[in-house]
């Protein structure tokens, strides 16, 4: 069994990788990390981001094959294809609390709004369901009770588990459309 956990920088993938591979004995893979390793990133021009060479980086995971492992990272469905893996753990968070996250972390303010934006629009999900088939997808809501999270992705790796997540509603209903997207730029 091969399992990929993907998600928005700072829903908890990694953590929730740990956890998951201690209860299933699994080997951790980070994208990250491999990317690192072989040099396949470059700085972006302000030094607050990485940028990725996913091409580069996919032909690292072309034709391996992943059994008793957890491939974790946001750029998974970039990188890894539809038959190297069983289920694929789509990790996703209150976009309220990713303020919290990235201002622990010091993400600049648009660091920050690109990838509140991508978690309210779902589009880490967006990738994944286009690449992969339903049955081998799931979408957890993280929180803080990661014990919680874990025991829905076990029984997801057992079936099928689905949860919708609708950001935007939440968003609308607060009237925040503001506070996560900058209409201040000029196109």
């Amino acid at each position: 069994m091969s399992i990929a956990i993907t998600g928005t920088p700072g829903v908890g993938k990694h953590t929730l990788a740990k956890k998951l591979s201690i209860k299933l004995n699994y080997e951790i893979i980070d994208i990250n990390k491999i990317a690192l390793k072989y040099n396949i990133y470059k700085v972006n021009i302000h030094g607050s981001t990485f940028d990725v060479d996913t091409s580069l980086l996919k032909k690292k995971f072309t034709k391996k094959s992943f059994h008793n492992s957890i491939i974790v990272g946001h750029l998974a469905p970039h990188v890894i294809s539809h038959n190297q893996i069983n289920k694929i753990i789509v990790i996703r968070r209150n976009p309220y609390e990713l303020i919290t996250t990235y201002k622990k972390r010091n993400y600049n303010l648009k660091k920050t709004l690109n990838n509140i934006g991508a978690e309210i629009l779902g589009t880490i999900t967006y990738d994944v369901m286009i690449k992969f088939e339903m049955g081998k997808i799931c979408q957890f809501v993280m929180t803080n009770k990661i014990d919680h999270t874990v025991n829905k992705c076990i029984k997801c790796i057992n079936n099928v588990g689905f949860e919708n997540v609708d950001w935007l509603s939440l968003i609308a209903k607060n009237n925040d459309f503001k506070k996560f997207f900058d209409y201040t730029s000029h196109v």
